[in-house]
């Protein structure tokens, strides 16, 4: 795995889990030098961001222990974190059981991705006036090895580039206030997203859109573009409507 980089921070592989059961919790390692209640924060949150917590049925239980061991660092800073996450929604804590990442039901999973298609379409908008040539032509790297149709065979990779060309929108669109809006749902967003690409093939239909969407941020034509992109997600939502039976 590469290293990570969150507020300017470098997070060093690792490759150990620090949960119970099977699922891999792919949790970062401290650089002891700088504050530990902030950096414990900041590696719990990437490794969940990095999680795809409903490709199993599992409740994925954070360890402690395990924690405090894996990260280096006294319970105080790690129970600190979890306090943070919990309130972020990421987490809950239920007494005698322990600390569970949170997972939406399909209910609230069309509710969050409709809230995102309304985040992410005002992200288009303001691309099409703050964006640089440059960084809206940055999109189409994104599927370049895929030019050729060769998605069946390559999901996995197509799904990180689907996450990456959706989190790149918000990135350019230059609105810190939306980013960080957005950040909120994204580790559920990236979770159903990951899911759900390979259902009905749902990649054919994906690919054709995000072309379509670039087409309409090249020509910096805001309304089409904000319209393609809600649309995009509004689509997603639908899909786990009808076809999410595996969320509660």
């Amino acid at each position: 795995m590469t290293v990570s980089q969150r507020n300017g921070l470098a997070l060093p592989e690792f490759d150990e889990l620090a949960m119970t059961g099977s699922f891999v919790f792919d949790v970062q390692p401290l650089d002891t030098v700088s504050t530990f209640r902030s950096k414990a924060y900041d590696a719990l949150r990437v490794a969940i961001e990095n999680m795809n917590i409903y490709d199993t049925d599992e409740e994925i239980r954070l360890d402690e222990r395990r924690l405090v061991a894996e990260l280096g660092v006294s319970r105080t800073p790690i129970r600190e974190a979890l306090v943070r996450l919990e309130h972020d929604g990421v987490v809950r804590s239920i007494p005698r059981r322990g600390v569970f990442v949170v997972r939406k039901t399909r209910r609230e999973m069309v509710q969050i991705v409709t809230v995102w298609a309304a985040l992410e379409s005002l992200a288009a908008r303001l691309v099409t006036s703050n964006a640089s040539d440059i960084e809206i032509e940055s999109l189409r790297e994104f599927f370049r090895s895929f030019e050729s149709g060769q998605i069946e065979a390559h999901t996995d990779e197509y799904s990180d580039a689907n996450l990456g060309f959706h989190q790149r929108i918000l990135q350019i669109s230059h609105c810190d206030a939306l980013f960080d809006t957005a950040r909120t749902l994204f580790i559920h967003i990236r979770a159903i997203r990951h899911k759900t690409i390979s259902e009905n093939r749902r990649y054919e239909l994906s690919i054709k859109e995000h072309m379509r969407i670039m087409e309409a941020l090249e020509k910096r034509d805001a309304d089409l573009a904000e319209r393609l992109v809600r649309e995009h997600a509004l689509e997603l939502a639908e899909h786990v409507e009808r076809n999410a039976s595996y969320l509660a």
